[in-house]
């Protein structure tokens, strides 16, 4: 095995690209988004504290963004915080 030496200003250097590099790799995987989650029907009205109803209304009028397979509805997270806030009313009562 050889050993080599290397100063630590240049050490240091190679730790920061790596460091980036690693953080790139991890956006471009998204496992730094942590609101890239899928949500079912059950998990979106728990979250909010609907029924599955008004949840296939907001699907219907276009609240709320969602993707069908074999005929079951998914959300996005970052859509449902996205309706939250779309909702939000403020200190003066105005949307």
């Amino acid at each position: 095995m050889e050993v080599i030496a290397i100063e630590g200003k240049t050490f240091g250097l190679v730790k920061e690209r790596f460091e980036s590099f690693a953080k790139q790799i991890k956006q471009w995987c998204g496992t730094d988004q942590p609101n890239n989650k899928w949500l079912d029907n059950q998990d979106v009205c728990t979250l909010l504290n609907i029924s599955k109803r008004t949840l296939q209304y907001y699907r219907n009028t276009g609240k709320i963004s969602f993707s069908q397979v074999n005929n079951k509805c998914y959300y996005k997270a970052s859509d449902v915080e996205k309706l939250l806030n779309d909702s939000k009313i403020s200190k003066s009562g105005k949307k």
